[in-house]
């Protein structure tokens, strides 16, 4: 698809070549035809037709849709469904924002339990030096669109948002599957998703290596404080 574009072909239309025919007569068109004042998730819903414009992030928002068409077509849904209960404001509502968040930045890890411990902690030490061994056993597969351009020109803060994975992730399938049953609106409003400096997994970025790459806390940030002034047994 690339070379294809690099020979002057839209995005859309390699994209759309990709696709081929089937897949429920989802389509990908160019940007022009959503019309003007129409919700782009909207019409998505609407008509199964995907506005791409020539750009990485559309070619990686395509990308996803390839690769997870049943967790894709699972957030428009959800989104289309708030839009029309709500309308479209300057500020999402919650859940709104979680399905942005995850569309445009999510990632999905399977790692062992230590690892997890250790990443819900904000323990980064703990979890890129002292386990780094444990790393071997785990798996990251990357979801956001906006996430994957960003990689195409690495910067150290670029962050993840990791859902865990609970099933097996032998392939894009069963992943995509699962996945889009786990997209809940009452656990999407809850962000059940962790930040995931992801040059900071070991073997993804050289610099890593030495250990001093961790110390930078403007990108390896503590865990928020919770709030422990409450009252009576409740407290912490």
């Amino acid at each position: 698809m690339a070379q294809r574009i690099v020979r002057g072909d839209t995005v859309h239309s390699a994209l759309q070549a990709a696709l081929g025919a089937g897949r429920g007569a989802m389509r990908f068109v160019p940007q022009s035809e959503l019309p003007d004042g129409t919700a782009y998730e909207q019409f998505i819903f609407d008509t199964r037709h995907v506005p791409t414009r020539d750009n990485l992030h559309d070619f990686f928002n395509g990308l996803v849709w390839l690769q997870f068409p049943l967790t894709k077509r699972r957030l428009n849904q959800l989104q289309a469904r708030a839009i029309a209960a709500d309308g479209v404001h300057a500020v999402r509502g919650a859940l709104r924002d979680a399905l942005t968040v995850f569309d445009e930045n999510g990632a999905v890890l399977d790692a062992p339990a230590p690892l997890w411990q250790a990443l819900n902690a904000r323990d980064w030490r703990r979890l890129f030096v002292e386990l780094r061994p444990l790393w071997c056993e785990a798996r990251l597969v990357l979801f956001g669109h906006a996430l994957l351009e960003k990689l195409v020109y690495p910067r150290k803060p670029i962050t993840a948002h990791v859902y865990q994975a609970q099933a097996a992730m032998d392939s894009a399938a069963s992943l995509d599957a699962w996945l889009a049953q786990q997209l809940q609106p009452e656990h999407l409003v809850a962000k059940p998703f962790v930040p995931l400096p992801v040059l900071g997994i070991p073997g993804w970025w050289p610099g890593n290596e030495n250990f001093s790459f961790y110390d930078d806390s403007l990108v390896f940030r503590s865990a928020p404080r919770k709030n422990n002034h409450t009252m009576g047994s409740a407290a912490l």
